[in-house]
C-alpha cells in the first residue's frame, strides 16, 4: 500500500499540540503494517509579537486572559486532557511566554537530520515547556534539546545565532495561513486533505487509512 505523507503544522508552545502528538502517536500504531507514514514537523506562532528573550508569563497571562486565575480555568480542561495522554502539564512552572521562532529554525534543520531526529526533538521541546517549566525561546535550552535529540551542537549552534532560516520559517508560517491554518495543529495528509485539531486517534488513524486506500485504488486504474 502506499505511503501517506503527514505534514503538521505546529506550535511548540501550544498544550493541544502537544496532546494531538501524543494522539497521532496512538494512532499510528492503529494503523496496518502495510501503510507507511513520512512526519513531518511544519512550523505556526500563536504569538509572533513575542520578543526574543520571551515576556513575563504572570504579565503574558493577563494580557491575553485578563489574569492566572482565568487562565487556570481554561487551562482546567488542557490538564484533564493531557491527563488521558500521560501528559502532566505543570502550568505553574513555566515563567517566560517564548518566542518560538527559533525552536521552528532547528526543528526545519532537524528534518535533515537521520529519521526519528525531528520527531524527538518536538517531542522533547514539548516537555521541556510544558513540563519542566524552561523557556524554549532560549539558545541553551534549544541547544540542549537539538543535541539531545541527535543533532551536532556546535553546527546547530552556528546556524543558530545568525539569521539562517529566519525568513524561511516566517514565508512557511504565512503559507499555512494562506491556506486557511488559523489554529494548530493541524494534520495535513499527502497535501490534499486536513485534519484540524486535536482529534482522537481514532479519527486520526481512519483519515491516514482513508487517503491510503485512496492512493493504492488511484495507483491500480493507473495500471490498467
Amino acid at each position: 500500500m502506499p505511503s501517506v505523507n503527514i505534514d503538521i503544522v505546529s506550535d511548540v508552545m501550544c498544550p493541544w499540540c502537544y496532546i494531538g502528538k501524543k494522539r497521532l502517536e496512538q494512532a499510528l500504531s492503529k494503523l496496518p503494517d502495510d501503510i507507511d507514514v513520512d512526519v513531518r514537523w511544519r512550523p505556526y506562532q500563536l504569538d509572533p509579537t513575542l520578543p526574543k528573550e520571551g515576556k513575563d508569563r504572570e504579565q503574558y497571562l493577563s494580557e491575553k486572559f485578563g489574569g492566572s486565575e482565568r487562565a487556570k480555568q481554561i487551562y482546567a480542561n488542557i490538564v484533564d486532557a493531557g491527563r488521558e495522554e500521560n501528559i502532566p502539564f505543570d502550568f505553574e512552572a513555566i515563567a517566560v511566554s517564548p518566542n518560538t521562532l527559533d525552536a521552528h529554525r532547528i526543528i526545519r534543520w532537524a528534518a535533515s537530520e537521520a529519521p526519528g531526529v525531528q520527531d524527538r526533538l518536538v517531542d522533547l521541546l514539548f516537555k521541556a515547556f510544558f513540563i519542566e517549566g524552561k523557556n524554549i525561546g532560549d539558545n541553551d535550552v534549544l541547544l540542549d534539546a537539538a543535541e539531545q535529540a541527535g543533532m551536532d551542537r556546535a553546527i546547530t549552534e552556528s546556524l543558530l545565532v545568525g539569521q539562517a532560516d529566519c525568513l524561511e520559517v516566517e514565508q512557511e508560517i504565512e503559507v499555512a495561513r494562506k491556506m486557511g491554518v488559523t489554529g494548530v495543529p493541524c494534520f495535513i495528509l499527502d497535501n490534499k486533505y486536513a485534519v484540524m485539531g486535536s482529534q482522537a486517534a481514532d479519527i486520526l488513524s481512519n483519515a491516514i487509512s482513508d487517503v491510503a486506500k485512496e492512493k493504492e485504488t488511484a495507483a491500480a486504474s493507473e495500471a490498467l
